[in-house]
């Protein structure tokens, strides 16, 4: 088999799975975190397959960052998701990978588009997890599909600086019991990191964190309006650092928005490994995710308006509302080019 016969094998991959009650909430919406691990999963897979079809040092893919995620459609209870994952570009030390995850209804053979993604990695050796490996090189159908990709990665890069500005930033408890404020809804999980959430060099699985998020983002959801929630998007999900095996991690959440049909729900991790207490807690992991509440039929409905107290609610309220305006405005954008282009 050829080197070019390699790589092409190695660019895409199709992942499959009927859907189980265990993977769904009480009215048989499939969680979010659940697409989440899927997506993961492949895109894992596919990265490390492409940074493995050179010689020199093997390695697993890690991932470093999720773009905005969405959910198109729910997928309910006995549809089988089928997860197609592409790799779409390749810098020196990282790869994007492109995910389209399709629900079937075995017994219609009706198919829908339900999730989009898009996910980047880095290849860490097995030898020396904080070596970075080289990424070998893909194959483009034109010099411009590699220029748009190459600016897809500047673009995260310049992203991921951002956030470093807030990583410090400390989630406190909160004690007030008002429904519909920030305190009331504001909560937290924690898990202790076993083998079975980890890759071969023992740092757990972005997607095994990524359900944990979408867990607690859920539970905020849940809390501020009682009724059926579902994830509708997530913005971007950035890696800071790994988390190892045997740490301790809190998953923290909060609302900080509402629409009139959608709430803004930021979602931090933080890590502490357990026998090595000295290193001390830090954070591993930020996201923002977008909730919508459903009514009997599925339908969207709207949501209690949050009540905003202090400065520092108002400006990270100001702060998604902007978020929220420039993703509805896009929306529309993209809907209005498919339009045209039919």
């Amino acid at each position: 088999m050829s080197a070019s016969q390699d790589q092409d094998e190695a660019s895409s991959y199709q992942l499959c799975r009927i859907m189980r009650p265990d993977d769904a909430n009480i009215v048989g919406n499939v969680h979010g975190g659940t697409i989440l691990k899927m997506i993961e999963e492949a895109g894992c897979i596919i990265g490390t397959r492409h940074c493995n079809i050179q010689s020199g040092d093997r390695c697993v893919a890690a991932l470093a960052r999720v773009e905005k995620t969405e959910f198109l459609f729910p997928m309910f209870i006995g549809e089988v998701a089928h997860v197609n994952a592409e790799i779409t570009y390749a810098s020196k030390h990282s790869v994007e990978v492109q995910v389209n995850v399709t629900a079937e209804n075995i017994l219609t053979g009706a198919k829908k588009l339900t999730n989009k993604a898009t996910l980047w990695y880095v290849p860490c050796s097995l030898k020396n997890v904080n070596k970075i490996v080289a990424v070998p090189p893909i194959q483009y159908a034109s010099p411009e599909q590699e220029e748009e990709g190459r600016k897809r990665y500047e673009a995260q890069k310049a992203a991921r600086q951002e956030t470093k500005e807030r990583n410090e930033e400390v989630v406190p408890p909160v004690s007030n019991q008002e429904p519909h404020t920030v305190g009331f809804s504001q909560s937290s999980l924690i898990h202790l990191v076993g083998p079975v959430d980890c890759t071969l060099n023992n740092f757990v699985h972005g997607g095994v964190t990524m359900k944990l998020m979408d867990e607690v983002a859920g539970i905020v959801a849940a809390r501020h309006c009682n009724t059926n929630i579902v994830t509708a998007s997530v913005d971007t999900i950035n890696f800071h650092r790994k988390i190892q095996k045997g740490s301790v991690v809190t998953v923290s959440g909060r609302m900080t928005f509402t629409s009139n049909k959608s709430m803004g729900i930021e979602v931090f991790v933080d890590a502490e490994p357990l026998f090595e207490a000295k290193q001390g807690k830090y954070r591993a992991v930020s996201a923002y995710f977008t909730y919508i509440s459903l009514d009997k039929f599925n339908k969207t409905q709207p949501v209690p308006p949050l009540k905003v107290e202090g400065e520092e609610e108002q400006k990270r309220f100001d702060e998604a509302n902007t978020r929220y305006l420039y993703n509805k405005a896009k929306r529309l954008e993209l809907k209005q080019l498919n339009e045209l282009s039919s």
